[in-house]
């Protein structure tokens, strides 16, 4: 496929539709032809976002005036709870990549004890892909929505899969440690994410029951038909993007870091976007790019598995894997409009 297609943006008003629309606005193969907000109408976008200024200057529409007819792909950059209501209105219409967490997990029963919410448009949940390109390629192509992953998850899932994959740890004692930047907890002005409650401070928080627990936990049973449990722990840092993950797992038989180097070269032999490290990575290795940086050791002393990995929450754990999903649906190169170098400092 070579023409350009036509794409539509539910919802741009946040930071990863931000990040969607600013992607999307370099890649060689896609066009915005509308944004939708139902707050903003009215507004073009560069007036939401300004940084957009004289670059995207598109007026922002309800959805309710959206013609899908020339429209090939639909994103749904919502909060959780608000795209099953846009997936009732466009489901079957258009393909959908949907960032938010309604139609990741397995059911609606999981959702719900989870986002401790009713679920109310059921239906996609058995077509529905889970849009981790790396390790679910295969399921992308011929669904009718991808459930694009969390930030948590993906940078979680990549660090564990080969290991996983391969059995060669105890998947029931699963051990993840990750930072995240501000920007995980959205745009609008809250406690999380007031300066005076985020500069010089680091903590923990949704300890026991953060609801990318599950997603976790479902992608390493995705891989081995086995049962997995996480124990998972996200702390925010005073930064504005970027997510470090710290792995512990314990080998199911005796490994050499060797061993554990070369299974990661094998599984993720021809990843354009996984970057194997020689030494722990930093988030400011990643950013603003689709890449994920990964370093796996062996402890001879303790006998653990350390995995560390670091990924950009709004590129590779929302926007920049939405155009990857993108791009394996409509058989585009993988690297399309994702060629980016990473911005240090």
């Amino acid at each position: 496929m070579s023409a350009k297609i036509n794409v539509g943006v539910i919802g741009a008003t946040g930071y990863t539709g931000s990040e969607l629309v600013r992607l999307l606005h370099h890649h060689p193969l896609a066009q915005i032809t509308a944004i939708t907000s139902e707050s903003r109408a009215g507004e073009k976008f560069s007036q939401v976002h300004s940084a957009f200024e004289g670059i995207c200057d598109l007026p922002l529409i309800k959805s309710d005036d959206l013609n899908t007819n020339n429209i090939d792909v639909l994103f749904f950059a919502l909060p959780h709870g608000v795209s099953m209501k846009f997936a009732e209105k466009f489901y079957g219409t258009k393909p959908i990549i949907d960032f938010s967490g309604d139609y990741r997990l397995d059911s609606s029963k999981t959702y719900t004890d989870w986002y401790g919410k009713e679920h109310t448009f059921t239906t996609p949940f058995k077509d529905a892909a889970y849009g981790l390109p790396e390790l679910f390629a295969s399921k992308l192509k011929d669904s009718p929505l991808i459930a694009n992953p969390g930030c948590f998850p993906t940078g979680a899932s990549l660090a564990l899969a080969p290991l996983i994959q391969h059995n060669k740890v105890d998947a029931q004692n699963i051990i993840v440690d990750a930072k995240t930047g501000v920007t995980g907890a959205g745009i609008k002005a809250s406690a999380v994410n007031m300066f005076s409650n985020v500069n010089d401070n680091f903590k923990a928080y949704g300890i026991k029951k953060h609801r990318h627990t599950v997603e976790m936990e479902l992608n390493m049973e995705r891989l081995t038909g086995q049962k997995a449990i996480v124990q998972f722990t996200p702390h925010l840092l005073p930064v504005d993007r970027g997510i470090l993950t710290t792995a512990y797992l314990k080998p199911t038989g005796s490994i050499t870091e060797k061993e554990v180097i070369e299974l990661y070269r094998e599984f993720y032999n021809n990843q354009p976007f996984v970057r194997l490290r020689n030494s722990a990575p930093e988030i400011k290795q990643v950013r603003g790019t689709n890449y994920v940086d990964i370093y796996a050791t062996h402890d001879v002393r303790t006998g653990n598995i350390i995995v560390v990995s670091a990924i950009d929450n709004l590129v590779k754990g929302a926007a920049g894997q939405a155009v990857h999903n993108m791009n394996i649906k409509f058989d585009f190169k993988e690297t399309k409009g994702l060629n980016i170098v990473p911005l240090q400092p």
